[in-house]
């Protein structure tokens, strides 16, 4: 016969694992036997969050820089309305340059020098309303079937002469003297021709530096090209046969 105190702790043993099973059996999912597979995993996905000094920094530069290009795309706005309505109010316009009168005193050709005599009268007008002209050199050169005769200044009032808004000038030129040209037989024959006409094909180029001034402000330099293509008769002592000249518009390019 089993002695008390085994036999009681027996009973008490079987009875604790009786309980035991029962608990595990009703709630199967309370307890997971296999702790390892159940652990959750680890997150390996960085969520440290970004201090918010750096991101204030961010937000300020994306701000600055929005800032920035708005207000340059206003300038630019701004400039180009005031260059546009500054354009509208001046229209500025070129000067026009007409050969009004042309005396051809003396034209000949002997020993291969050429003697000439030319007096040009030049009207110049100034069509804008709010600019006016200044005309600091103003150069002519004489041209007859492209050979070069001279070049002479224009002759104004005073030097860096002043046109007002909306005005016409009258000047004038002078190309006389004696040079050795050694014409070739198309030339010789040319010069023939025209003598027999009693007319002559001159082109005077003429370069102007020229300014313009608007109230107290002056513009600075600009050189501009000016092309008369005229025909000039050769005054003679018959005036009554005498051809007479056609005024003639000179091309004006900047």
């Amino acid at each position: 016969m089993l002695p008390i105190h085994i036999y009681i702790n027996s009973i008490y043993l079987f009875r604790l694992h009786q309980t035991k099973r029962t608990f595990l059996n009703d709630t199967p999912h309370s307890f997971p036997l296999d702790m390892d597979e159940e652990q959750p995993k680890p997150n390996t996905t960085d969520t440290t969050p970004v201090p918010r000094k750096e991101r204030l920094r961010t937000r300020c530069c994306y701000c600055l820089c929005h800032t920035f290009w708005i207000l340059l795309v206003i300038v630019i706005i701004i400039v180009m309305l005031v260059i546009l309505v500054l354009y509208i109010i001046i229209t500025p316009r070129s000067f026009r340059f007409h050969v009004t009168e042309a005396r051809l005193a003396q034209f000949d050709h002997s020993n291969t020098t050429l003697r000439y005599n030319l007096l040009l009268n030049i009207t110049a007008t100034n069509p804008n309303k709010k600019l006016k002209i200044y005309y600091d050199v103003v150069r002519a050169t004489a041209l007859y079937h492209a050979v070069s005769l001279s070049t002479t200044d224009v002759n104004m009032p005073w030097n860096s002469y002043l046109q007002d808004k909306k005005a016409s000038n009258r000047f004038s030129a002078v190309f006389s003297g004696k040079r050795v040209v050694p014409l070739n037989r198309k030339q010789v024959l040319e010069f023939h021709e025209d003598s027999e006409d009693g007319v002559f094909p001159i082109v005077v180029k003429i370069r102007f530096n020229i300014r313009f001034r608007l109230g107290d402000l002056q513009s600075g330099h600009f050189n501009a090209r000016g092309t008369c293509a005229i025909k000039v008769p050769l005054a003679t002592s018959k005036v009554e046969t005498m051809a007479a000249f056609d005024p003639t518009k000179c091309r004006v390019d900047f």
